[in-house]
């Protein structure tokens, strides 16, 4: 960087704060490198809130990691990164703005006021920008924020058309200014049929073998008010979840494991694998032997309902108390297979097998066994889980809304499945 240019010196500040506690400081450069500073109140403070997991007091190597910038080129360091949407949606806000679906640092400013989970990102006025921020940079020179008339600024990570709306006496109105949303409400796709219909008869089998979900519901879209104008299909209901980050108005937070594990939404499929996500739940969760034994049993609803999309973003820790890592609730469980051609496999590896229909109980030990997990804690709960699948799932099945050809593939999915997690559909 030449120190004779100094318009590449200019930057933009957000403050980063969490339930009300300054973290950080996030500035941008005008020639693309982003740096998070980490506040001294924050570091020094032994109760600080969780702002990601390798930031707990408890985090090997957390001092040296909090005592050095994140410094990062074009893309935000993955903790920021990854909060931000992705596909269509991200393309839909990056035109409002008239910016490149590639400038991270606008759209997250633009969207820090209702990111998810609990960080906020403030654009801060020139002359506020402490000292210590301006010296971190070398001569570095605070600028105003272009201002955006844009309104409904909220962030939620993934590739669908979704939004974050509030609810009240029946209909769902996005949400705008500081208001938060309370429901998350994903739109039926242009692309693939009757997506809502899946996901919410996937999520009501997969709460019927004891996996933790939120509230879910079917909406019909004449409900929902102020949506942008977007292509939607010949369908007449979008799918509800209640957002678990929000309490009320209060703010609950979250990352999901592709934070947690540092990497950036496109390496969410092949950098990682289930004996991973197992290792850092069992570690550092609040109720680590609680929370694995979850994960199995949704691992295993996963091949049970032919989901091949359970990658790193699809999983994460709530943090409830705004300290100790919880495994969140379920969410995003869709069966897959029925929109992409001959998938047969996990996002992730799981005790080295990919396979959908070689997975056998074997697998499941081998992934406990590497991830330092008692195989005596983990099968009964897979146990319980193939007896109430076999037991509630081929009746349910029938009253639930999914497309009934994508039925008749679920139910040809059971029956090719090894032994152990077969499935009789009956007629």
């Amino acid at each position: 960087m030449s120190t004779n240019d100094t318009t590449i010196h200019e930057i933009n500040v957000l403050k980063l704060t969490l339930h009300g506690k300054l973290v950080g400081y996030l500035a941008g450069f005008n020639n693309g490198r982003n740096v998070i500073t980490f506040a001294d109140e924050f570091k020094n403070n032994p109760s600080r809130p969780t702002f990601s997991l390798m930031t707990h007091p408890n985090f090997p190597n957390v001092k040296n990691l909090l005592s050095k910038p994140w410094t990062k080129n074009q893309r935000l360091h993955p903790t920021l990164s990854n909060l931000l949407p992705e596909g269509a949606l991200r393309e839909l806000i990056a035109q409002s703005l008239k910016t490149h679906i590639d400038n991270e640092f606008q759209i997250f400013s633009y969207l820090g006021r209702d990111l998810p989970g609990a960080l906020v990102a403030t654009p801060m006025e020139p002359e506020k920008v402490p000292d210590t921020v301006l010296n971190t940079h070398g001569k570095a020179k605070a600028v105003k924020f272009k201002t955006s008339d844009q309104e409904s600024n909220f962030s939620l990570a993934g590739i669908q058309m979704k939004f974050s709306m509030k609810e009240k006496d029946g209909r769902y109105n996005l949400t705008k200014g500081d208001e938060l949303g309370d429901w998350i409400i994903k739109a039926p796709s242009t692309k693939h049929k009757n997506v809502p219909l899946n996901e919410y008869t996937t999520m009501t089998l997969a709460s019927l073998v004891g996996v933790d979900i939120p509230d879910i519901k079917l909406v019909e879209l004449n409900k929902l008010d102020n949506l942008p104008q977007i292509n939607l299909p010949n369908e007449k209901r979008a799918f509800a979840i209640k957002r678990f980050d929000r309490e009320q108005n209060t703010r609950i937070h979250m990352e999901d494991f592709a934070q947690v594990l540092v990497k950036y939404p496109h390496e969410k499929y092949n950098t990682a694998n289930y004996g991973q996500i197992a290792r850092v739940l069992y570690q550092f969760s609040g109720d680590g032997l609680a929370d694995v034994q979850q994960f199995s049993r949704r691992l295993l609803v996963n091949l049970l309902l032919a989901n091949g999309d359970a990658h790193l973003k699809n999983w994460s820790l709530l943090y409830e108390d705004q300290i100790t890592p919880m495994l969140s609730p379920a969410y995003d469980i869709v069966t897959t297979s029925v929109y992409i051609e001959n998938e047969t496999e996990f996002a992730l590896n799981l005790g080295r097998n990919k396979k959908w229909f070689t997975a056998s109980y074997t697998h499941f030990e081998n992934w406990a066994d590497k991830s330092g997990i008692p195989w005596r804690a983990i099968k009964p709960h897979l146990d319980d889980t193939m007896e109430k699948a076999r037991s509630l799932w081929p009746e349910t099945l029938k009253d639930l809304p999914m497309d009934e050809a994508h039925k008749e593939s679920l139910k040809n999915h059971w029956k090719n499945l090894q032994a152990d997690f077969r499935v009789e559909s009956g007629k």
